[in-house]
């Protein structure tokens, strides 16, 4: 029983929440760019197997040409997990577009795209994805999150002509949130906008 306890403990993660911004001043997708330990950690294996060979040491061997961390960086949208109790799903993606992107935006600004089931390898939780507007006027900061959560958080902007492109550039290591979300405004959102 106490086996069983320590390892839903372990699992035990949260909901979250995700947002797919459109500076509508720019014509550009806001989104951002964070460092991975994860990532840079299956990098790792990648290009140095050896590392992982003896796994029952107490700690890795030091790498005599260790891999920049940018390998561990991915594109991403702006998104958190639904750890406040009392906030709603809404709520909570009003906060995370101010502390990661700067943008004030209201629960009527949000249009919500639909949920699914994310890290269903791992962890299972439900990611719910909503659409955003935002405009230059609405800028409040600059973002980047909250460096005392350990949050590094670079701001990007996706021009509109170039998002698709982005979406399949698998130079560009990103979630498969980003390429969705681009996909369905593309479908969704594009066909509105005004001719130029």
């Amino acid at each position: 029983q106490n086996g069983t306890k320590k390892f839903w403990d372990f699992m035990r993660t949260h909901d979250s929440v995700s947002i797919l911004i459109f500076n509508t001043s720019r014509q550009c997708f806001v989104v951002v760019k964070q460092f991975r330990p994860a990532v840079y950690m299956c990098e790792i294996e990648r290009h140095h197997p050896q590392v992982f060979e003896n796994q029952d040491k107490e700690s890795f061997p030091s790498l005599e040409n260790p891999l920049p961390a940018v390998v561990g960086v991915t594109y991403e949208l702006c998104a958190g997990i639904v750890d406040k109790p009392g906030l709603s799903l809404e709520e909570i993606a009003c906060e995370e577009v101010l502390e990661e992107c700067g943008y004030r935006v209201s629960i009527a600004d949000l249009r919500r795209i639909t949920s699914y089931r994310s890290g269903v390898g791992v962890t299972g939780s439900r990611q719910t994805l909503f659409y955003a507007e935002v405009n230059d006027q609405m800028r409040t900061s600059g973002g980047g999150g909250q460096p005392e959560e350990g949050e590094l958080i670079e701001v990007v902007e996706i021009p509109l002509g170039e998002s698709m492109t982005f979406a399949y550039d698998e130079t560009f290591p990103k979630t498969m949130g980003v390429i969705f979300s681009f996909m369905w405004f593309h479908s969704n959102i594009a066909p509105k906008l005004p001719k130029k």
